[in-house]
């Protein structure tokens, strides 16, 4: 445990300089700016639905995916530069712990995604002057339901990006792999793409968008793709050669 834990502060020490903040805050900030230009009859019942609705295929069908890919693979560029993967790799560390909190890392940064997000939602309803209360019920099942279809990707995102030292080949994988999700996630194969799950989690049950899935189903082949993908990043790197 005193392991994992000295080497999520070296990541943590590797991130003090970066520009990670803007980053973190460009799909929040692209989902409000939507929202405003969304034209809302206020007054209407489930206006605040509407409006996460509206959002959340900004930020969950296009900006989510590739965010995660994004800190996937910018979490790895380090030991991709000038032998790092070597450096790193022949300490006295475990490998899984490696692995494990670089992942760690990655999820808790696509969290703190995800409250931007909600404060974003929250900012652009106020504004606009939503009659109805708050239901903050929705809300925080929205965002944290599109957290946790995201962990998924983020092991998927990472495994690509251990794999390939160049730090854009993951990305334009992942860039080619989110433009179709608007028609993936309504077809009937889209519970099953690891790009489309966040944003089936994250819009409201019954919404219109997208297809009609149980979100108890949804958690199952969620599941069953993070412990897939994780197995995979882990037998990556404990075999990786030094």
């Amino acid at each position: 445990m005193r392991t994992l834990h000295r080497i999520l502060y070296a990541e943590i020490l590797k991130l003090k300089r970066s520009k990670l903040a803007l980053i973190l805050i460009l799909s929040p900030l692209m989902a409000a700016m939507l929202g405003l230009m969304y034209s809302l009859n206020v007054d209407q019942p489930f206006a605040w639905k509407i409006l996460l609705s509206q959002m959340a295929m900004a930020h969950a069908v296009l900006f989510l995916p590739l965010l995660s890919g994004v800190l996937s693979a910018f979490i790895c560029r380090y030991e991709h530069a000038n032998g790092g993967w070597k450096q790193l790799l022949s300490l006295p560390v475990s490998r899984s712990g490696v692995y494990i909190s670089k992942y760690v890392i990655v999820a808790v940064l696509l969290g703190v995604t995800q409250l931007i997000f909600l404060g974003a939602v929250l900012l652009v309803g106020s504004l606009k002057g939503i009659a109805e209360p708050i239901p903050w019920i929705m809300l925080c099942n929205s965002v944290l339901n599109g957290w946790i279809a995201s962990l998924p990707l983020i092991a998927l995102q990472m495994l690509m990006a251990m794999a390939w030292a160049s730090f854009a080949a993951p990305l334009a994988v992942n860039v080619i792999f989110t433009l179709p999700n608007l028609m993936v996630i309504q077809s009937k194969y889209g519970i099953y793409y690891p790009w489309g799950q966040p944003s089936l989690a994250m819009l409201p049950q019954n919404d219109s968008f997208g297809i009609n899935v149980s979100l108890e189903t949804l958690l199952f082949v969620i599941g069953g793709s993070f412990v897939l993908f994780v197995l995979a990043g882990l037998s990556y790197i404990n075999r990786k050669e030094i």
